[in-house]
């Protein structure tokens, strides 16, 4: 990977944005035919940097971002339980008159077993002021636990849903969203059981697999799970360990998902702010034992609900 980096492609070039994530690169038109060279570059600096950013992107519609797969992984998927974007087989749009804020830390949904492995997120309407998002490196997160807590959370495991208490994380929702909560994000009710640790199948780097879709840690009543949540999500946050980028309309950023947590700041108002995403495949996670993720449950609600509203976009947005 550094022999690759170390070699770019004429013309095109990387910025590191923050000391620990994060990095911009310049000199590439998105496109699925690139080079293979430039392809090989790309992915590199990704797997490196953990999210990679692109400036003024603006030839990209809907149809030519979903394209932008081939540059990540074998294909695209469906949100599980939010509506697609009109006229597109996998865009999920996220748009602030529509529900699509979030302000809460999440790797992308990691409450079904092979959960994405990258999101491609495109901006389109970006507030003057605010609107940023974050993200954190759940690698570096893990390294900076002392060895004992290291060799503790190597073998918790904990299980992930995406049926967690909506009102206590937005106390500022309405009755419509709670109802709206309810009939689309948990028309369908997943429950996945993920290591806490999980090691990254191309770079062999221990993360931590945490976020707001956590419900429990399993073997640990729920007090001391909920400290010990607290405590190791408190790293994955930790400001030195974060990467904030300032969104410009036909942005790109590419994250690893599964080294990464975001989280989308709601500092904007109501000033008008749409972002569209798009997830690609993934894998099973596998634990440091060797352990796989499993599903424990999923469970239909309400078939029809996940064509009715936007309140999965909440849950969802970046």
């Amino acid at each position: 990977m550094s022999d690759i980096l170390s070699n770019p492609p004429a013309g095109v070039s990387v910025h590191p944005v923050a000391g620990r994530i994060g990095a911009e690169i310049r000199g590439i038109r998105l496109a699925p035919d690139l080079p293979e060279a430039t392809r090989a570059f790309i992915r590199a600096a990704w797997l490196k940097y953990k999210v990679v950013f692109f400036r003024g992107q603006d030839h990209l519609d809907d149809a030519r971002q979903e394209a932008l797969v081939t540059l990540f992984g074998d294909q695209a998927v469906p949100h599980p339980t939010a509506r697609i974007k009109d006229g597109t087989a996998y865009v999920l749009e996220l748009d602030s008159r529509h529900g699509g804020r979030a302000n809460s830390w999440h790797t992308d949904v990691t409450f079904v077993d092979a959960y994405p492995q990258a999101s491609i997120l495109r901006g389109v309407v970006i507030p003057e002021a605010g609107g940023d998002t974050v993200w954190a490196n759940t690698h570096t997160a893990y390294t900076d636990l002392s060895p004992e807590l290291r060799e503790l959370v190597d073998r918790l495991w904990a299980v992930h849903s995406n049926e967690y208490d909506y009102a206590a994380r937005k106390p500022e929702a309405d009755a419509e969203s709670l109802r709206r909560y309810h009939e689309v994000f948990t028309s369908t009710v997943y429950e996945t059981e993920h290591p806490v640790v999980h090691v990254h199948p191309e770079t062999g780097e221990r993360h931590l697999l945490l976020g707001h879709f956590v419900k429990r840690l399993v073997g640990l009543p729920t007090s001391d799970g909920q400290h010990l949540f607290n405590l190791l999500q408190s790293h994955v946050t930790r400001l030195e360990n974060t990467v904030r980028w300032r969104w410009q309309p036909g942005d790109v950023a590419v994250w690893d998902n599964r080294a990464t947590q975001h989280y989308a700041v709601d500092d904007y108002g109501q000033a008008h702010r749409v972002v569209r995403r798009v997830t690609v495949d993934g894998s099973v996670p596998v634990a440091t034992d060797g352990r796989r993720s499993r599903t424990l449950s999923k469970a239909v609600r309400n078939t029809g609900a996940a064509n009715e509203g936007s309140a999965s976009r909440e849950a969802a947005a970046a």
